[in-house]
């Protein structure tokens, strides 16, 4: 295959939406690079892939009107130039000059959409990023019935009846994809949900995007170290893990943050029993955290919502210290309790949180996940982690990072509870707090890839130390 790469992106874990991605090709388009250059680039960089998948088998591209279609049409004949069968169907007419000049160095047939169809894998180029609303109801059609008609799909840039910017699904009963080729750089729609869930694996094809200011990330997998050889366990990070009504929760908190760097890792306040190697501090906890030492506090998990829970919530965050917050501490939380709070807060809501945290900073439960996120972390100062199975972590300061799509057994009582520890860990190890978030959220989603398919979350948290050790 003719295939001329562009240059390697000098960030390929960037995450654009579609006025970034705009922005970003016009600055090559400046530079020199032209239209129907990019187009090559992208359209044959991604035939690779297609043709890797269709391992000689049929293919039918769908071709829409516009660059994306453009896009298809030079897949079609980079798959003819190496003897593959394809055909091609176009929706419409090319309506942009590079779509038009891609559809007349494609040698083969074009069908009309009326075209009886049938093969072994569609590739999906009807409409990619910058759709914000939903498709007619004769592309509805087409799509959907060519995708009946194939046993794989492939789409090109995201499925048609994608919003690129917030993960809408624009249309019911758009096809699911086995695999999503995103072009020249990761799009918000491929980890934000409902989106991803339909589009397989995702694998970005990259065409010369340079790094863009502002943009957000893909949370990659950290580079951490060993301890140093003078270290020892205070140096390693003195961590508190508030218990409360619930001991059990706190207690996984904790054996998750045992694996995850702290080297000294304190159960506070009454509980259950603790196992040998946790060191637990049953005093009132107004009396345990006034060990100067601590370099974090966890609290929430298991924590209650009565009165006494709300006193705990307030001794923690009177002590100055960078601070996670999650379950229960979220739902006792108030915009008042943090008027004096200065060290560094990290908040791990899952959606329904998210919402009752929304309500008491008086943000709005409106646009994408990553959107809120960020309203509610300049609204309380707070690193957010907005957890689920597309997580989000936004900063204060406007970092934005997101996480590829972890293993749907995360969806499992207690497995918040692990998250929690081994962000507190990060944190209480002397990482910054959005790094501390970022490298948690990526060892929890390691370890559950670790730990197979079923586990409790006690597993979970054990899973953890083979994530980190992955990292070193």
């Amino acid at each position: 295959m003719s295939f001329r790469p562009g240059p390697v992106p000098e960030n390929p874990d960037q995450i654009l939406t579609a006025a970034q991605m705009r922005t970003a090709e016009q600055g090559l388009i400046e530079a020199g690079t032209s239209v129907d250059e990019l187009m090559q680039r992208a359209g044959r960089g991604a035939a690779e892939w297609v043709w890797r998948m269709a391992a000689g088998r049929s293919v039918t591209v769908l071709c829409g009107p516009g660059n994306n279609g453009g896009d298809g049409y030079v897949i079609a004949q980079a798959l003819r130039e190496l003897g593959g069968a394809v055909t091609v169907v176009a929706a419409a007419e090319p309506a942009t000059d590079a779509a038009r000049n891609a559809r007349t160095l494609f040698k083969g047939d074009v069908l009309d959409a009326s075209a009886a169809v049938h093969g072994e894998v569609l590739v999906d180029c009807l409409f990619g990023t910058g759709l914000t609303r939903p498709l007619d109801k004769e592309h509805l059609a087409l799509l959907t019935r060519l995708a009946a008609t194939h046993h794989q799909r492939i789409a090109i840039d995201l499925p048609s009846g994608i919003d690129s910017d917030s993960g809408a699904v624009l249309n019911d009963g758009l096809p699911v994809f086995d695999l999503t080729l995103a072009l020249g750089a990761w799009k918000f729609a491929h980890f934000l949900m409902p989106a991803a869930a339909g589009m397989g694996h995702v694998r970005l094809v990259p065409i010369g995007i340079a790094a863009q200011a502002c943009a957000a990330q893909v949370i990659a997998r950290p580079q951490l170290t060993p301890p140093a050889m003078d270290a020892h366990k205070y140096t390693r990070g003195l961590l508190g893990v508030a218990s409360g009504a619930m001991p059990g929760a706190a207690i996984l908190a904790a054996r998750a943050a045992q694996h995850a760097g702290a080297g000294y890792v304190k159960l506070l306040g009454e509980g259950g029993t603790t196992p040998a190697d946790l060191v637990h501090d049953a005093r009132p906890l107004v009396e345990s955290l006034n060990d100067k030492r601590f370099n974090a506090l966890l609290i929430g998990p298991g924590l209650g919502r009565e009165a006494a829970a709300r006193e705990a919530l307030t001794l923690a965050l009177a002590e100055q210290k960078p601070t996670v917050l999650d379950a229960d501490a979220l739902m006792l939380l108030a915009p008042g309790m943090l008027a004096e709070h200065s060290a560094p807060l990290i908040v791990t809501p899952h959606e329904g949180e998210l919402k009752a945290l929304e309500a008491v900073f008086g943000c709005s439960d409106d646009g994408s996940k990553f959107d809120r996120a960020l309203a509610l972390a300049n609204a309380c100062g707070a690193v957010v982690v907005a957890k689920g199975p597309d997580s989000v972590v936004a900063a204060p300061d406007g970092r934005i990072a997101l996480f590829s799509r972890a293993s749907s057994w995360l969806s499992t009582a207690g497995t918040g509870d692990v998250l929690a520890g081994t962000i507190a860990s990060r944190l209480a190890s002397g990482a910054d707090p959005f790094v501390a978030a970022c490298d948690g959220v990526w060892l929890h989603g390691e370890a559950a890839r670790l730990a197979g398919p079923a586990f409790t979350a006690s597993e979970l948290a054990g899973s953890i130390k083979a994530a980190y050790a992955a990292t070193l």
